[in-house]
């Protein structure tokens, strides 16, 4: 089956894959939340995995600096566990201080969690500035309806790395709920049209048969989600936005409508595979229009 987006051509009867790579490629990298929390331990990081990740995004700038890179990263064991408690994604137009109290808890789980990503990226010499959602994004019924990206954009044209990542954002009709940093991505998607989305998690890719993980799929398309659909599953531990199944749905929606948009989800837990996505690598399960 051939890759998304990778130029196959035959050399002596062989089939020999040709790596995309561009030196002034966007890509949009999230570090999932099982990837870099313990999802089973409430507010428990993975700081060497951290370590290694930012390590390895730092090498990869330095190797290409016409890469440009915007970050984001989930909640994982911090924004979740408060989120599934008080019920924040569903929304907090109740009027009780407790469903507020929670909306507070999550922002501030999250936002520890950000800080523990930007001391990895900051360590590892990446010029970085979080864009926290909920001080810039104002939604409505659970989806972007404003956010002032003008800030964002300068500092990727200033070469630096904006990060963004799942936080709770004030709602127009729900009062308040929480956004996934595959919500961000998808808005964030149509307005600086990325080349190429990597999705690193913990699993290898998408599983048609989750969770006996024993059927990698290789490539998903609309044409064949339906068939898959029922094996890929949610999430492993605490995740209230909806895990895998909701993921490659988005992912699937963004790029029937960004022409030539490569989406790779793929394990950032085997080491040095992060930084072969970055390069341009075929990795895990690739998602596109056909």
């Amino acid at each position: 089956m051939p890759i998304c987006g990778v130029r196959v051509e035959r050399s002596s009867g062989r089939k020999k894959r040709v790596k995309i790579a561009s030196m002034d490629e966007l890509i949009f990298l999230k570090l999932g939340g099982s990837l870099i929390t313990d999802k089973t331990r409430p507010f428990t990081a993975r700081l060497e995995k951290l370590a290694d990740l930012a390590a390895q995004i730092a090498d990869a700038r330095r190797a290409n600096p016409g890469l440009r890179l915007v970050l984001g990263h989930g909640s994982g064991s911090f924004g979740h566990t408060v989120a599934r408690e008080y019920a924040t994604r569903q929304g907090v137009s109740n009027s009780l201080r407790r469903y507020w109290q929670g909306f507070s808890k999550v922002w501030y789980q999250a936002s520890a969690l950000n800080r523990l990503v930007m001391d990895a990226l900051q360590t590892a010499g990446e010029d970085t500035l979080t864009f926290s959602p909920v001080s810039a994004v104002i939604a409505r019924q659970g989806k972007i309806a404003h956010w002032n990206l003008a800030p964002l954009q300068r500092a990727l044209a200033s070469g630096m790395l904006p990060v963004v990542h799942g936080d709770v954002v004030f709602d127009e009709i729900l009062g308040g709920t929480i956004l996934s940093t595959e919500d961000l991505f998808a808005h964030l998607a149509r307005i600086l049209r990325p080349q190429r989305i990597l999705l690193a998690g913990l699993e290898r890719g998408v599983w048609a048969d989750y969770p006996s993980r024993t059927r990698l799929v290789k490539k998903i398309t609309p044409a064949n989600f339906e068939q898959i659909r029922a094996g890929v599953g949610a999430s492993h531990g605490a995740d209230v936005t909806g895990g895998m199944d909701s993921k490659v749905r988005q992912m699937l929606a963004l790029a029937a409508e960004i022409p030539g948009l490569r989406v790779q989800i793929f394990s950032g837990d085997e080491p040095g595979l992060l930084a072969r996505g970055l390069r341009g690598e075929t990795v895990g399960t690739q998602i596109c229009a056909k």
